[in-house]
């Protein structure tokens, strides 16, 4: 059984300049560094992707994934689960909730829960999972802000 995790950010842009980030795929090799390649493998009617393939090199962790994507009406929740178990991962299931701020600012809450193919111990798992959120969240909130600056 999976255990999720969760952790928070707060990013000065607003939640939809939060999501176009998030949902641009495509892009994740230029800004998160473990993504070497990612593919949009299936599309909904609106041009947002249904299913993405990751190519993911982290070390000591390399797998090849695909994740099914769902979205609010609104984009302020970006939610995915793992299609098929991989390499690494029986199942993983995560989330973006975004909500703006009144200073124009975004909280950006991603929740993650992957169950591993292989062992490890708990807290070297949980270890492993806070390093990664605190990646992910530091990552998207420099691209966010950087592109935005650059706009």
């Amino acid at each position: 059984m999976a255990d999720s995790s969760t952790q928070s950010i707060v990013v000065g842009a607003s939640p939809e300049r939060v999501a176009a980030v998030i949902c641009d795929f495509a892009r994740y090799p230029e800004w998160t560094d473990a993504v070497r390649r990612t593919e949009v493998v299936e599309e909904y009617e609106d041009g947002y992707a249904s299913q993405v393939r990751f190519t993911l090199d982290a070390g000591v962790l390399a797998d090849e994934y695909v994740l099914a994507y769902e979205y609010a009406e609104d984009i302020s929740r970006i939610e995915w689960h793992l299609v098929a178990p991989s390499k690494m991962q029986r199942s993983q299931r995560g989330s973006y909730d975004l909500v703006g701020n009144p200073d124009g600012t975004t909280t950006v809450t991603y929740t993650l829960e992957v169950e591993l193919s292989v062992g490890m111990l708990g807290m070297f798992r949980r270890k492993a999972e806070k390093m990664i959120m605190d990646a992910a969240l530091k990552q998207l909130k420099r691209r966010v802000e950087d592109t935005g600056a650059a706009r």
